[in-house]
Parts: structure tokens; C-alpha cells; sequence
């Protein structure tokens, strides 16, 4: 990948890429080269995530120091191959989402600088079935990961309490995502007030801790459990996929041994794009059970 523009073959799929040495991370001097290196190696474990959902991009062709913005629509540019589902459309009307379904489509993605991809609860053959329940922790101003994970553990314990199973991974920014997978008969609405149900609990358990207010007036001090990105038309960060901060950080799977860590302040949960490749190699894809499992809300 040293040449400025090249045609490189990825599976069956010959990919043009091009500015190879753009530099997309300017306190690191990552390149535009070495993101597409890392989506083509963790291809194989992060498309299973992104099989038959409505793909969001977000691209920062200038680098990451600059805004970036999202496409939601599968830009008409795209190669033959890669194909689109419809899901939540705006104004407009429907919108044809990217498809990703093997690593050439990551590849292509890289190239066009989409450094962050956001995946929905759902997939497009049932948008109204999410088949991940999902608490996505925010920490507010004085507070920071170890808060997160601290919260975390406590909505691990009310999730134990009522028969469920969550895993959690980095959000590749600054806070921290439990996921708890379905894959039975849900609706969002239902996973929607489960994940507010918890999440006020806690809040009177810990009313100097804890908020599910969305109003950012409340959050100094807290952490703000966000169940409202069970919503149809959310999405959240990709696991696996690269944030666009400083550094080239991930959407991180961790285990909760790392969590419990993390919560005492032994253990950083920051993993760059190199750390996370290692880590799937060394321990294999941490979030394949979300996959496969099964389990019933209560009320279901």
C-alpha cells in the first residue's frame, strides 16, 4: 500500500484506492493506508455484526480534525457489488442503506475515508424487531470510564436478577456500551422501556451518580444511561469500528474481568486499531455471542 493509487484485489473484488499516505489522524500521522489495512484484517470478525443491517457512514475525508460528516445513503458511486437495503427514511422518502456483507466493502468503505460505521439494533428484513437491547453509558463532566464501568457492574447485577446475560464494549471514545442480545420476538418499544427501567433504578440508587435525563444541565457528575438508543431509527457505534478522536481508537469488545478492572482504576479500556487486532487474535471475537443468544425480556 505504498503507492499513492493503486488497484489492489480484496477476495474476488479488485478495489481502487487512492491517497494511500494521507495522513487521517494528525497527532498519530495515521494514514488513510493503514485504516484500510485494519478493516481488511478485522473484516472477517466484524462483518458477522454488520450482516443484513442498514449500514450509517461517517467520513472524514480531511481527517479527523475536521468535522466529518454522515451519509446514511449508499452513495451512487458505489462498486456494482455492494448492494442496499431500505430502512428509516427522511423527508425524502426511503433510503437505500450500504450492505456490507464481505471485506472488499470495508475496504471500499476505508478508502472513501467512512472511518466510523453505525449499525441499528434491527435488520432491514425486520426493522421493527431489534434483536440487541442496548445501554449506552455517557459520562457526564467529572466523570470518566471507570464511572461507566462502575455503573456498568450495577446493571450487570439487574440484569443477573432477571435471567439476562450482557457483554460490554468501548464505545472507542469515552464512554462504554452494554449490549444485551435478544434474537427472540421484541419490539423497540419494549426494549426501549426495559433499558429506562434499569436505568431508574439505578438512578434512585444512586441519585449523585446516575441520570437518564437527556438534558446535558443534570449530567455534571453523572453518568447518563442512554436508553433511548433502542429507538428504530438509532443506531450506535459498530463494534469494531474506528472513531474518529486523536487517536485511531475502536468500538472495543472487553470482558467483564477488564470491566471490574477498569471500575477500580487498574485498567484503561483503550484499545487502538493495532491493540484490537492483536486482541482478536489472542482471544477471538469477544462479542460472537450476541450472535447466537437467546433471551426473553421480561414482559415479553
Amino acid at each position: 500500500m505504498a503507492a499513492a493509487s493503486t488497484v489492489v484485489r480484496v477476495g474476488e473484488r479488485e478495489v481502487s484506492l487512492s491517497n494511500l499516505d494521507k495522513v487521517l489522524y494528525p497527532e498519530t500521522g495515521t494514514t488513510k493506508g493503514e485504516c484500510i489495512q485494519y478493516y481488511a484484517s478485522v473484516a472477517p470478525t466484524m462483518l458477522p455484526h454488520l450482516d443484513g443491517r442498514c449500514i450509517t457512514l461517517k467520513r472524514f475525508p480531511n481527517g479527523v480534525d475536521t468535522k466529518g460528516f454522515f451519509e446514511k445513503r449508499c452513495p451512487k458511486h458505489r462498486p456494482s457489488w455492494i448492494g442496499t437495503y431500505l430502512g428509516p427514511g427522511d423527508h425524502t422518502g426511503d433510503i437505500g442503506y450500504c450492505a456490507f456483507d464481505e471485506a472488499a466493502d470495508l475496504v471500499w468503505a476505508a478508502n472513501m475515508a467512512a472511518l466510523e460505521l453505525h449499525v441499528p439494533m434491527a435488520r432491514a428484513a425486520d426493522l421493527d424487531a431489534p434483536l440487541i437491547l442496548v445501554f449506552d453509558f455517557d459520562p457526564g463532566p467529572g466523570t470518566d470510564i471507570p464511572t461507566c464501568c462502575e455503573v456498568a457492574l450495577w446493571v450487570r447485577d439487574i440484569l443477573g436478577a432477571a435471567g439476562l446475560d450482557g457483554w460490554c464494549k468501548t464505545s472507542g471514545s469515552k464512554g462504554l456500551q452494554l449490549y444485551v442480545p435478544l434474537n427472540t420476538p421484541c419490539t423497540h418499544e419494549h426494549a426501549a422501556d426495559f433499558a429506562l427501567a434499569v436505568g431508574q433504578v439505578l438512578e434512585r440508587q444512586h441519585p449523585d451518580r446516575v441520570t437518564t435525563t437527556m438534558a446535558k444541565a443534570v449530567r455534571p457528575g453523572k453518568i447518563f444511561v442512554d436508553w433511548s438508543q433502542n429507538a428504530r431509527h438509532k443506531t450506535t457505534i459498530g463494534v469494531y469500528s474506528m472513531r474518529a478522536r486523536p487517536a485511531p481508537t475502536v468500538s472495543t469488545p472487553v470482558t467483564w474481568d477488564e470491566v471490574v478492572s477498569c471500575a477500580a482504576g487498574d485498567t484503561a479500556l483503550r484499545c487502538e486499531w493495532t491493540d484490537v487486532l492483536n486482541r482478536v487474535e489472542s482471544l477471538g471475537d469477544l462479542f460472537a455471542p450476541l450472535l447466537t443468544v437467546e433471551q426473553t425480556l421480561p414482559g415479553t
